[in-house]
């Protein structure tokens, strides 16, 4: 969780138009967080941190969880945490998303609920009206909203899903009901995978068999997730297909947990383990370095975050003691956590 990582302006300006749209004042929204039109303007992407900053800005003033996401009513704040707490106890990928379903059918607000379809070798996600609903409330409510909206609320959940799992979770395709988009190559990076557009559905497609991978997240590492919310649900992938980064990618961002093998990591990729040694050498790296290197990106990002003490910040990323994560911290950076975290906050003033 580098401070490099960005989310592409695109998701910025949704929010922003869907802001307005709704009648809030967009540039004292932005004021709040110490931004303005000015700094935004021209860019291609946006750190992913601010933008987090921003949509928990945002929800917060619109008391609506669900505010830039299809869902169709309002969702008050403490949903998302309290589908959290119902899912955290279930054991494969597949049930937690069905759980999500069911609460999104007690929950006051929506009108649609994600869902999931066998079909064949392929598990599909899609938006389904609630019971309640008629049955083309889906197709309505999507022909209102912007293709950043859908796209924005089918990463969302692409993320939610990895993070249950603890990899990223390999697509087989993406469909969208609206035409292919200027900003394609934001679309192929995000989601890594063939699209469709003009499609009968907005839809994330998946083999079927990830619907039994285990639910790697606990009570505890979903308290260490819901600190940082919604950073990791929004964090843009770079364009970088390097096995290298395919690995970082499955290592993930969140240590509170044992990060997978090497062995694991290579089943996920398809590949032997030995071969994905080989493949990391001629990268120039080891399984173990990039193991370091994302674990240093992640403490970079939490002590980011002011509302987190240092030995918040170890515990999340697994160090029994916080004297060994200062170490590890000044192996890596030649500085100890605190000093790191008065030199951003230094930076950020200026």
């Amino acid at each position: 969780m580098s401070r490099s990582e960005a989310v592409t302006i695109d998701y910025v300006e949704s929010l922003l138009t869907h802001a307005e749209q709704k009648g809030y004042d967009v540039n004292s929204l932005l004021k709040s967080i110490g931004l303005s039109r000015a700094d935004i303007e021209g860019r291609e992407d946006f750190p992913a941190e601010q933008f987090g900053q921003l949509y928990q800005r945002m929800m917060w003033l619109v008391q609506d969880e669900s505010f830039g996401m299809l869902s169709g009513g309002r969702m008050p704040n403490g949903t998302f945490r309290m589908m959290c707490f119902s899912v955290i106890t279930c054991t494969t990928l597949g049930e937690a998303i069905r759980r999500c379903g069911q609460f999104y059918e007690i929950c006051k607000g929506p009108t649609v609920k994600p869902h999931i379809d066998i079909e064949g070798s392929s598990a599909v996600f899609r938006y389904v009206a609630l019971s309640s609903m008629p049955a083309d409330t889906v197709k309505r409510l999507v022909s209102d909203e912007t293709p950043g909206l859908i796209r924005s609320t089918l990463s969302i959940w692409h993320h939610f899903m990895s993070w249950m799992v603890g990899y990223r979770l390999p697509l087989e395709k993406v469909a969208f009901t609206f035409a292919s988009q200027p900003n394609l190559n934001d679309y192929q990076n995000l989601f890594q995978c063939p699209l469709e557009f003009n499609a009968p559905e907005n839809c994330l497609v998946f083999p079927a068999a990830q619907l039994e991978m285990p639910m790697m997240q606990t009570a505890e590492t979903l308290r260490s997730f819901l600190r940082t919310a919604p950073y990791q649900l929004m964090v843009m992938v770079n364009g970088d297909r390097s096995v290298s980064a395919q690995v970082r990618g499955l290592i993930g961002q969140d240590f509170s947990r044992s990060p997978p093998t090497i062995i694991e990591a290579a089943r996920a990729l398809n590949m032997s383990s030995r071969t994905l040694r080989r493949q990391l050498e001629r990268e120039d790296t080891t399984y173990q370095a990039l193991k370091d290197q994302s674990r240093f990106a992640a403490a970079q990002e939490y002590l980011n975050y002011p509302g987190i003490s240092v030995q918040e910040v170890a515990s999340m990323l697994g160090f029994t003691e916080p004297s060994a994560f200062v170490r590890a911290f000044r192996k890596w950076s030649g500085m100890t956590p605190a000093s790191y975290r008065q030199s951003h906050r230094a930076d950020a003033a200026r």
